[in-house]
């Protein structure tokens, strides 16, 4: 018997209908094992020796791997094909080695990029040795982050707040969005006027803008108010028609792009589908680890971790054909497409992300996707084909019509599209559109002809800030810099808007794009200060090189660390001793000691350094200072002020003062929702959060009021004495009289008679259903008798079948929970 071992378990499901009944596939979920999770585990002093520990949720699966080498004849590990998979791989030898069970036993690595029958087959048939540079190169990684992220998260846990932590690729990634902030807070906006003029030609209208004024040519700010246009459109105005001067035609061309690397799968995801990064990543690993088509499980696309945009000659070939069999001769061209890879060193994998079989069109396999499979693979597949495919052909053409005499200039534009080739297919998006391939026609018009002026108007502008980044904008600088790597900008995303306790997240998502919070603003401030090196763009971006030279075999890891730490530490060292927050440059009015930017519990503020013997304070931004109340406007009710504050459970909304006379009643109030971030709270929302309980109406049948509220268990109507959930789909704050008494008259839901949940997939070990469901205490996911909580920051409706085993495992390993004792009834 062979034994091969697989990362995922829906991928060991899908090869072992490939490799049959000779072969046991199990899988190893994931990373087995990671450093120890304390000071001393990558020992700086000894060869950067590192102290591993198994990862605890998957201790059960590395014995279930080793039960079955102990009868395998040979061992084959086809994890996945980057330095990952390969560093997975050699954890995974060296465990069964200190076993000694590898003894005389082959054991090699197996490496495929697509799962498909004939790949997965052709994969086992020539196995391979561990690549030890690619393992080295992973190590270094994986050194070099814990070294930076336990040296210097404590320091900021002492100089900023508990809590906080800082990585290597997360921090400059943090800095880009930061700065960006700061650059649109320092804009300052800069008026200027377009003049334009609108004609016609028999029925057909057109407009053209002004470009040459008393033969001057007319730039950005030529034109910079509007007495200044008045003037022009007033010396314009006397002439009733315009000449055309010339005619300029011209037929461009417009190539496709090319197929998606991770990083390009990842930014059209976000634009084109609304996804995020990390969404993408997720479902595009489902399309990759085999989907039931009715035929069987398959590989729907190619590995999704790569940087490269080559394709195979196998693949090219079939695209080709199916070109030339789907559409006329003129979308094929003469010969195949190369496309050069923009990544410095393109080592993920050996090709770019594409479908397995171009013959499998997103419409014949729609039945079998969810919907977000499904959109996900209809754009790779429209993507990858229109890579292959002739460049479409545009016709533009540009008219300059003099107006009051030749050195008066407008100019009309259009396009045209003569052939669409590619586009026939697939059209890219882009962040910040401009409109510019937009399809615009323009009347035949020749030099020498006149056409009316039928109007001329001038438009006022104003220059604007650079946009803050999307996802999909900031995935591309991250790229464009070298900082991380493609497979990690979906992590490096999700960091950095984690909620992480009494601190919050580093940045928040506002209207889709990225905005610092007031901690991401210090966090950044401090590094910058006192580690300008290592959040520099260029230090991630030259380490991302030499882990290249180092899985390359050009370099040896210990070598590179070794130069790292001694830099590092020395700089650890100095600024053990710097001062709580970070310097804004600026003295104290005072006592004229530096000032300082610092967090407190309400937020950010400026503190002198000179503290305790100074006692100097101010507002940061719009930020209150230390000691004082938030006020987001008075109560309509009662006239009091609505205060936003920081407690010991949280942000919450208070009406008025609390009394002196701890008898008197309490003022009203309500927690600031978590998922809200706290710089967006205004009146408006602390008056619906203050609107609880609140009375929806009488029950017109036995008169009574029924009253929404919000619990223990979540949110709830209260009627007769009695309660009912509300259910999700209906909103406490906006529930009405009628949708009230159709809760109240369902049918009660007893203990395990809710909805059934969502099917997730099947269990590896007995083929049984794994479902998410919500309870009382929230979503989990149950196989059998065994239910797991999820995480906070999962989201029920996107839970995967590797994510929910994962979670089902590690219930395991907790065991059962410990009965609570309850004393008897004296």
């Amino acid at each position: 018997m062979k034994l091969l071992i697989v990362e995922s378990p829906s991928k060991a499901k899908t090869l072992k209908k490939y490799l049959g009944s000779e072969f046991e596939v199990l899988a190893s979920y994931g990373h087995i094992r990671d450093l120890t999770p304390k000071t001393g585990s990558v020992d700086t002093e000894n060869g950067f020796a590192m102290k591993y520990e198994l990862i605890e949720r998957n201790v059960r699966h590395v014995e279930a791997i080793a039960k079955a080498v102990k009868k395998a004849d040979e061992v084959l590990i086809a994890t996945d094909p980057d330095r990952e998979g390969e560093a997975i791989a050699w954890h995974l030898m060296e465990i069964l080695r200190s076993r000694k069970l590898l003894d005389k036993k082959p054991t090699r690595r197996v490496v495929f990029y697509e799962i498909t029958e004939r790949a997965v087959k052709e994969a086992v048939a020539n196995p391979r040795e561990v690549a030890m540079e690619l393992v080295n190169a992973q190590q270094a990684r994986r050194a070099l982050d814990y070294l930076v992220g336990f040296n210097l998260s404590p320091l900021l846990w002492k100089k900023i707040s508990p809590g906080l932590s800082a990585g290597r690729v997360q921090s400059p990634a943090l800095r880009l969005i930061v700065e960006r902030e700061e650059e649109i807070e320092k804009f300052q906006a800069r008026e200027y006027w377009t003049l334009h003029l609108d004609s016609h030609k028999g029925r057909q209208k057109f407009a053209a803008r002004l470009t040459q004024f008393a033969g001057e040519k007319i730039q950005q700010f030529s034109v910079e108010n509007q007495a200044r246009s008045d003037e022009i459109i007033a010396a314009l105005s006397q002439a009733s028609e315009g000449t055309v001067a010339k005619v300029e035609k011209k037929r461009r061309q417009r190539m496709p792009a090319a197929p998606f690397t991770t990083s390009t799968l990842q930014q059209e995801a976000v634009r084109k589908l609304g996804f995020s990064a990390e969404r993408a990543m997720r479902v595009a690993q489902q399309l990759y680890e085999g989907i039931d088509t009715g035929k069987g499980a398959v590989g729907l696309i190619t590995y999704m971790r790569t940087d490269s945009v080559n394709l195979s000659q196998d693949a090219i070939a079939d695209f080709r054909q199916y070109i030339g069999q789907t559409f006329s001769a003129d979308y094929l061209p003469a010969k195949p497409v190369v496309y050069t890879s923009k990544a410095k060193n393109a080592q993920e994998a050996h090709e770019a992300i594409r479908p397995t079989a171009i013959a499998r069109s997103p419409d014949s396999v729609r039945d079998h996707l969810s919907q977000e499979q499904f959109k996900l693979y209809e754009m790779v597949w429209k993507r990858a084909l229109a890579s292959q495919m002739a460049p479409a052909q545009l016709d533009t053409v540009a008219v300059d019509i003099a107006v009051g005499g030749p050195k008066n200039l407008f100019r009309a534009t259009g396009q045209t599209i003569a052939f669409d080739g590619f586009l026939a297919v697939y059209r890219e998006d882009e962040d910040e559109p401009t409109g510019d391939e937009d399809e615009a026609k323009l009347p035949m018009l020749a030099e020498g002809e006149t056409v009316p002026v039928d109007k001329l108007y001038g438009e006022q502008h104003f220059t604007q800030p650079p946009p803050r980044y999307s996802e999909a904008s900031l995935v591309k600088t991250l790229e464009e810099h070298g900082i991380g790597r493609p497979s990690t900008y979906a992590s490096i995303i999700s960091t950095m808007l984690y909620e992480r306790d009494n601190v919050g997240s580093y940045a928040v998502l506002d209207k889709k794009r990225f905005k610092p919070t007031p901690i991401g603003r210090l966090i950044n401030c401090f590094l910058t200060r006192h580690f300008h090196d290592y959040v520099d763009y260029d230090f991630t971006a030259h380490f991302e090189d030499e882990l290249d030279e180092i899985s390359n075999g050009d370099r040896e890891w210990i070598p590179v660390m070794a130069e790292f730490w001694g830099q590092f530490s020395g700089q650890l060292e100095a600024k053990a001793k710097v001062e709580r927050g970070c310097p804004v440059d600026e003295a104290c009015p005072k006592c004229g000691k530096p000032l300082l930017l610092q967090s407190s519990k309400r937020g950010l503020f400026i503190g002198c350094s000179g503290y305790p013997e100074c006692d100097y304070t101010r507002p940061y931004g719009d930020q209150p200072a230390p000691g004082e109340d938030i006020i987001l406007g008075d109560d309509p009710a009662t006239g009091l002020a609505v205060k936003l504050l920081n407690g010991r459970f949280g942000w919450y909304v208070q009406v008025g003062d609390m009394p002196e006379d701890k008898k008197a009643p309490k003022p009203r109030r309500a927690s600031w929702p978590k998922d809200k971030p706290v710089e967006g709270a205004d009146l408006a929302a602390a008056l619906v959060l203050l609107s609880l309980p609140r009375e929806v109406g009488h029950n017109p049948q036995t008169g009574l009021p029924i009253v929404a509220n919000v619990g223990r268990f979540g949110p709830y109507l209260l009627h007769d004495g009695k309660f009912k959930s509300i259910p999700k789909n209906l909103d406490v704050y906006t529930i009405d009289l009628a949708q009230a008494l159709e809760v109240l008259a369902a049918p009660a839901v007893g203990r395990g008679g809710g909805s059934p949940g969502r099917e997730v997939g099947k269990h590896p070990d007995d083929d049984k259903p794994i479902m998410v469901k919500d309870g009382r205490y929230g979503p989990y996911v149950s196989h059998g008798k065994l239910n797991a909580t999820l995480a906070k920051n999962m989201k029920p409706e996107e839970i995967t079948l590797d994510q929910a085993l994962a979670l089902l495992a590690a219930k395991i390993e907790k065991g059962p929970a410990k009965p609570v004792r309850r004393k008897k009834a004296a």
